[in-house]
């Protein structure tokens, strides 16, 4: 049985003495101190499995190195899938000699935790469900997060480099955060979450006021504000895990991913590109939902909700969900334009096409709707070879973008050029960008504003506060 359960989520239960424990699961600690540490970790780990609906291996490290592989059930029943136990470190070989198998330990003690399981069970059944009409409903709702001690939180001057147009020097809060991080700032404003040097994620509201926190692993990855199952969460990718919280002191809900698997937020919702070419997962719950019927020679560009985005080289494009038909949808064509190029890429609602026009060498960079495949905003006929090197920037708000020299204003589906632009961030309905030597600030249809080089530049608005980084120190600068 145990080579049919998935060998994910990774469980790891770690025995130190005869009253402390750790119990690892996907790469997350959870501290055991009991009167006995075998017992309560099979509990915590059976129930994960409940969680699951499924039965979980793990491996039990004894104080001495000593192994013993288990399958542990969400009723908390517990087998051993080998009788014969193993020393980290020593010689494992088969053949003769070397010793006789020791007693299994751990499957012992599980005996007299099961019995008190089946026991419980029993009498929850005759007292409570058998009076319900139906069987008990797993706990999906994550749990609260215990109190950990806030990072320092102080008002500052900044005066490392030029603040952007329209900020002050005064910082009414800063803090410092992990070095090769960056923060997120929420969509509306309301929040700002970071790494902190010691391995948490803390998330302050735009005042600064730590709003809550949690520890995360070593190799954490800079947070992202992202959507699952259609609420807005704070996400966080690691080697192996991705963790997400809902938010309001929330704690975790972890999602297992495989083997060299990459999380991409490039749509409204995360998608886990999988190795080689075993295709692409969504999230759900703390589950990974493998997304069906990705037709022939298309890429997968991106997710949302639950649903991938595919398409070809030329079009068309589907939205492939599972449990659902492939839906197709056909670009339209801009005016002036004949026969699709290329699809360039893709951003939450938006798709980016390149067309031909007729001319060589000349197309029309073209941004449609990743729903309908309607024209969004065309940009102006531009020669292919310097139209593949522009950068797609969009607010995260859909209301502007800059897609290398041409300037979008969703509103009114205009656009502009300003040549040789290259385009570095947003903030509001400013964009930050270059043109060769010179740093410049511009909004879409208006006049470029030259601004000293090093000048800081915000990487979202909280309330009143324009968000910068400088020397890992995120600072809250006021308006003038």
């Amino acid at each position: 049985m145990a080579e049919k359960i998935p060998s994910w989520p990774k469980v790891t239960i770690r025995l130190y003495d005869d009253h402390n424990a750790e119990v690892k699961i996907a790469g997350r600690s959870h501290p055991v101190n009991h009167h006995d540490p075998r017992q309560a970790a099979i509990a915590l780990v059976a129930e994960r499995a409940a969680q699951l609906g499924r039965p979980m291996k793990a491996t039990a490290l004894d104080a001495d190195g000593t192994s013993w592989p288990l399958v542990i059930h969400p009723d908390g029943q517990v087998e051993a899938v080998e009788a014969q136990s193993r020393k980290r470190g020593g010689g494992g070989g088969g053949g003769g000699g070397g010793g006789s198998a020791q007693k299994p330990i751990w499957p012992i003690i599980v005996a007299f935790v099961l019995a008190g399981v089946l026991i419980f069970g029993t009498v929850l059944y005759l007292k409570v469900f058998r009076n319900s009409g139906g069987p008990p409903v797993a706990k999906t709702e994550p749990g609260k997060l215990p109190p950990l001690p806030e990072p320092s939180v102080a008002p500052d001057q900044f005066s490392a480099r030029p603040v952007p147009p329209g900020w002050t020097t005064k910082a009414d809060w800063s803090v410092d955060i992990d070095p090769n991080s960056t923060p997120a700032v929420a969509p509306d404003g309301s929040e700002v979450a970071v790494l902190t040097p010691d391995h948490k994620i803390a998330v302050f509201n735009s005042d600064g006021k730590v709003q809550w926190q949690d520890k995360v692993p070593n190799d954490a990855e800079s947070p992202v504000y992202t959507t699952i199952d259609g609420k807005r969460v704070l996400a966080v990718a690691s080697e192996d895990t991705l963790y997400y919280w809902p938010g309001g002191g929330a704690e975790a809900i972890e999602v297992e991913l495989p083997n060299s698997s990459a999380v991409q937020f490039f749509g409204t919702s995360p998608l886990v590109d999988l190795a080689g070419d075993a295709g692409a997962s969504v999230v759900t719950g703390n589950e990974l939902k493998p997304v069906p019927n990705q037709p022939r020679l298309s890429t997968v560009l991106l997710a949302q909700g639950t649903k991938a985005l595919f398409s070809r080289y030329a079009g068309p494009l589907w939205w492939s969900e599972p449990g659902s038909d492939l839906q197709q949808v056909d670009l339209q064509k801009p005016k002036g334009g004949k026969d699709v190029e290329r699809v360039v890429a893709a951003s939450p609602d938006l798709v980016l096409t390149f067309y031909t026009n007729g001319t060589k060498d000349v197309v029309i960079p073209t941004v449609q709707s990743s729903a309908t495949g309607a024209v969004v905003a065309t940009c102006q006929p531009t020669n292919v070879n310097d139209a593949q090197n522009w950068q797609w920037l969009p607010d995260p708000n859909r209301k502007i973008a800059a897609w290398g020299a041409c300037l979008i204003n969703f509103s009114n589906a205009r656009t502009s050029i300003l040549p040789n632009f290259r385009p570095y961030s947003i903030t509001g309905t400013t964009i930050f960008g270059t043109t060769g030597s010179n740093l410049i600030a511009i909004t879409p249809g208006g006049k470029p504003t030259t601004l000293q080089t090093d000048t800081a530049r915000p990487w979202g608005i909280a309330g009143s506060h324009a968000i910068i980084v400088h020397d890992s120190v995120v600072y809250a600068l006021a308006k003038k």
